[in-house]
């Protein structure tokens, strides 16, 4: 659990860790923080310590997924973000080839990558089997039209904030959540009182959770 292997995938890695695509029994795609590495974000897969699960970790390049603030006018990020959200659901599309369809899929980032996460599954809203947004919030302006189509149908989804992170506004947090319950999300919302920019114990029980329970369901 403490290796991984790399998958080549265009000029950027996808890291791999744990069991593989055709052995697993679900997988979750961790998006790693602007300034953070594959690797990064794969050392929370170690912390979760699941059995069962294959996790793929794309890298983005110059490790940041777009260059400007997520609050920024979308416009600004672009193409970046749109080359990203298709990172994303290249590999997505890769683990559904490997046998695990999307409803046995968890989303989950962190940061920017939480960010980048949460707007993928709002954009391509199904039934996934989790999302999880570590300090992240919906991409955009306040103000951007958030007429997503489509329904998660009752995905459970989780969102994991400081109320006073210094790059994700706690509104920002909010008003995502009640987007995604919109759009038919089981949403889980905490904010941590004075936590700072960071993953605390309780989010990683909460996600080992939600894991155990997709498990379960076989």
């Amino acid at each position: 659990m403490d290796q991984f292997a790399s998958i080549n995938q265009g000029q950027q890695p996808v890291l791999f860790m744990g069991e593989p695509l055709g052995q697993a029994r679900a997988a979750m795609v961790m998006v790693h923080g602007r300034g953070a590495t594959a690797e990064d974000i794969l050392e929370l897969a170690i912390e979760l310590n699941r059995t069962g699960f294959a996790y793929l970790a794309p890298q983005a390049a110059n490790n940041s997924w777009y260059p400007q603030s997520f609050l920024a006018p979308i416009a600004s990020n672009e193409p970046w973000l749109s080359s990203a959200l298709d990172r994303l659901s290249t590999v997505l599309q890769r683990v559904e080839e490997g046998g695990i369809p999307r409803e046995r899929t968890i989303l989950l980032g962190f940061s920017q990558g939480a960010c980048l996460a949460l707007e993928f599954a709002a954009r391509h809203a199904q039934r996934y089997g989790g999302v999880a947004a570590l300090s992240g919030g919906l991409i955009g302006p306040d103000g951007t039209p958030r007429d997503y189509p489509g329904s998660f149908a009752g995905t459970p989804v989780f969102l994991g904030c400081s109320d006073r992170d210094p790059h994700i506004p706690k509104g920002r947090v909010q008003q995502s959540a009640e987007v995604l319950r919109r759009l038919g999300a089981d949403v889980t919302m905490r904010l941590y009182p004075n936590m700072g920019h960071m993953v605390n114990q309780d989010e990683i029980d909460f996600v080992g959770g939600m894991m155990a329970a997709l498990i379960a369901l076989e």
